[in-house]
């Protein structure tokens, strides 16, 4: 019997999920447009596409995971017509030819956020140390904010200290981390700036120097494979002229 590979099974899913939310091609409308939407982008994206089609006529179906999750299915040009994500997968897209068009819409950036009203008067990344602290972080194998920030814990040489605070609270999504967060489960996060601006009401966010070696943006691409070339065209010129100010409301600016 052929084993199932993990990213043979990602393809098996996800390509599920499309046909069951009425995805398929057989269902499809001539110029809809599929965007693949990663997790972290959900609220600008959701405005992106309401302004688009308003403004168009021409339908959007959207799915949100994570942007790993996305990749066997446009390395097989399977699904999508839009990927909405942030780097290194730009250069995955163009690595695998699938690549058309893109625009740069905002940047993502860690932030170290906090319970409401900050009880426990952190004011650095320093502070996450601290004996007895409650710290999620996000899992460095699934997170590219995940990896800057255990390498900037390893260069400030904390990183076991902050660790025994982290426990097992190491998540693959950000949501989870400002829902811990609202809900008190921990007293303190490092998180994408744009979803700590999604918890705006049940956190605070703690100023700090911007000490990564990174900067990371966000794109929005045009996949080749495309079959509503003209739709394609038509969203890309949308995202040119209104994506980087909707980003920014959202709060995925530097």
């Amino acid at each position: 019997m052929t084993e199932l590979t993990p990213t043979f099974c990602r393809i098996v899913l996800l390509t599920a999920a499309f046909f069951l939310t009425g995805c398929s091609d057989r269902n499809r409308p001539q110029e809809e447009l599929v965007v693949l939407c990663g997790n972290s982008f959900v609220p600008p994206t959701e405005q992106l596409c309401r302004e688009f089609t308003a403004a168009t006529g021409i339908p959007v179906a959207k799915t949100a995971a994570g942007s790993e999750d996305f990749l066997p299915l446009i390395k097989a040009a399977a699904r999508g017509d839009v990927l909405v994500t942030h780097d290194p997968y730009l250069d995955y897209v163009r690595d695998e030819d699938k690549y058309a068009d893109h625009v740069q819409v905002g940047f993502v950036a860690p932030v170290l956020a906090v319970q409401k009203a900050n009880p426990k008067r952190i004011t650095s990344i320093e502070d996450l140390a601290q004996e007895g602290l409650r710290v999620g972080l996000s899992n460095p194998q699934y997170s590219t904010c995940g990896e800057m920030v255990f390498q900037l814990l390893e260069d400030k040489g904390i990183k076991d200290a902050v660790m025994q605070n982290v426990g097992n609270r190491l998540t693959k999504g950000h949501p989870a981390l400002g829902t811990w967060l609202k809900t008190g489960v921990v007293d303190a996060v490092i998180m994408w700036n744009g979803v700590a601006h999604t918890f705006a009401d049940d956190l605070d966010v703690v100023k700090t120097p911007y000490e990564y070696k990174d900067e990371v943006r966000v794109h929005v691409i045009g996949l080749n494979y495309t079959k509503q070339t003209d739709a394609l065209r038509r969203f890309i010129e949308f995202v040119r002229t209104r994506g980087p100010e909707v980003f920014a409301q959202h709060g995925y600016i530097k």
